[in-house]
């Protein structure tokens, strides 16, 4: 995860490392050790609650950081493993339609990336509990 960027959309963007390879990562970043679903935890880094929690604990001066230690203050809801497959299956189909341009015209792909982002975000909030 970027701890440092120039604006507040961009600090704290992140990847999920898939691979069991050995990988090198810059300064300015932050790796994140979980027992947790890594596609989930990256797809919940890209919704609009993150992106709250985050605009909170940023400190400006000439760029913008959340250090390392106030990320600990960032709360992430976690639900079980099964809930956390179920999601990202959900969601990489989602991402599929949206950025596959052989699937469909554009207006399809927009409509597919406005109801991925709209099911992103409810997914991740947890306001209602699903069975």
């Amino acid at each position: 995860m970027a701890v440092t960027s120039e604006n507040i959309d961009d600090v704290c963007k992140c990847v999920a490392w898939l691979g069991d390879d050995d990988i090198a990562v810059s300064g300015h970043t932050v790796i994140i050790h979980y027992q947790q679903n890594p596609k989930f935890l990256a797809y919940y880094f890209h919704t609009g609650d993150f992106y709250k929690q985050k605009k909170k604990l940023a400190h400006e001066t000439k760029v913008i950081e959340v250090t390392p230690d106030k990320l600990n203050d960032i709360i992430i809801p976690l639900p079980d493993m099964k809930e956390q497959e179920r999601i990202v299956s959900v969601l990489d189909r989602f991402d599929s339609l949206c950025n596959d341009l052989s699937n469909g015209l554009s207006v399809e792909i927009e409509a597919r990336q406005k109801q991925y982002e709209y099911y992103r975000d409810r997914s991740l909030t947890f306001k209602e509990l699903r069975k």
